[in-house]
């Protein structure tokens, strides 16, 4: 039985294999077998619906009717949004939408142009 390595983000001893990965079940932290990936990388990449990845400055398509919190107004479908800036948290698209103003949007609801 060979000996599994330690998690490289919280050091416990604990980890598994599943698949082609090694997982940590006490921060929940994952890595390749084969060799440390760069996971900030991973991390740090966003997608839109399709699977596409986007970037600052992008244009996307809204793919679902999205009700604006606190307020009567609603993007419609196909509204398209021009240069998008992504950012870090729950939503992951920081932009502005011509007749509504400053919006974040999650990336999931939206298709690049």
């Amino acid at each position: 039985m060979s000996a599994m390595p330690g998690c490289p983000a919280c050091e416990a001893d604990y980890t598994y294999e599943d698949g082609a990965m090694f997982v940590c079940p006490m921060c929940g932290h994952e890595w390749a077998q084969a060799g440390e990936t760069s996971s900030v990388e991973e991390g740090s990449s966003v997608r839109d619906a399709n699977g596409n990845t986007l970037v600052d400055g992008d244009t996307v398509t809204v793919i679902k009717d999205l009700k604006v919190k606190g307020s009567s107004l609603v993007v419609k479908v196909g509204t398209r949004v021009k240069n998008i800036r992504l950012v870090d948290g729950d939503h992951d698209i920081d932009c502005k939408i011509d007749g509504i103003g400053a919006m974040k949007l999650k990336s999931e609801f939206v298709k690049k142009a």
